[in-house]
């Protein structure tokens, strides 16, 4: 999944990024609200971390210009604004949800995680199709065999499992190569032409052939049930 990270503390930018990289998510960070508005115009994010406190232009103002545009993007305020009419003022503005600074690290990670799942349109947070389930929270993948006693865990890579993750929210949705590749890089990672064949690949070897479809001239597909 990607987000937009928008802090222009250098200090606290540095610790949110190191710890959503090292949840797989890949994440772009600006540090302004000029910069904020320009990234959400140019590119689809699964969910925004905004401060308001901004150089240049208020989170506020970004918010609601992103809203203006119909934009759903699921907006996590995290500010040190903590005055109650602060909070209501976000929220009618169209925040889904509102962190005070400081906050707790893995709080934070499952206001994300609670937000992204509320987007997608599930109350469950574990993923379950054709036997696979996929957990968000422990990062796990298992696979139920029939006639096995008990399910067993598939080791994947951190790349596979973003790919397989793309594809469980949203099983019958075929995915073209590019709209994979924008869920799995942020705009400093290089990306190999063939990176997402080279995934979608591995998955296959370790799922089987059935699991993740080949749409010619589109993309990839996970079928429904």
């Amino acid at each position: 999944m990607r987000l937009l990270l928008v802090e222009d503390d250098t200090m606290i930018g540095e610790v949110v990024l190191e710890l959503l990289r090292s949840e797989h998510f890949a994440v772009d960070w600006v540090r302004d609200g000029e910069m904020a508005d320009t990234a959400l115009r140019s590119q689809r994010y699964d969910l925004v971390l905004l401060d308001l406190g901004l150089p240049r232009r208020d989170g506020l103002d970004v918010l609601r210009a992103l809203r203006a545009r119909k934009d759903g993007t699921p907006v996590l305020i995290v500010t040190a604004r903590d005055a109650v009419q602060e909070r209501i003022t976000g929220l009618d503005a169209g925040a889904d949800d509102y962190v005070l600074k400081p906050y707790d690290l893995q709080e934070l990670l499952a206001r994300i995680r609670a937000l992204v799942r509320r987007a997608q349109g599930r109350a469950d947070p574990v993923l379950e199709i054709h036997g696979l389930r996929l957990n968000p929270v422990t990062r796990e993948v298992t696979r139920r065999r029939e006639g096995a006693a008990a399910d067993e865990a598939v080791p994947l890579s951190a790349r596979e499992w973003a790919v397989l993750e793309v594809l469980m929210a949203r099983p019958g949705v075929v995915f073209s190569r590019a709209q994979i590749e924008e869920k799995l890089y942020a705009w400093k990672d290089d990306v190999s032409s063939n990176a997402v064949e080279v995934y979608i690949h591995g998955l296959r070897k370790k799922l089987g052939n059935a699991v993740i479809q080949t749409v010619r001239g589109l993309g990839y597909v996970m079928p429904r049930d």
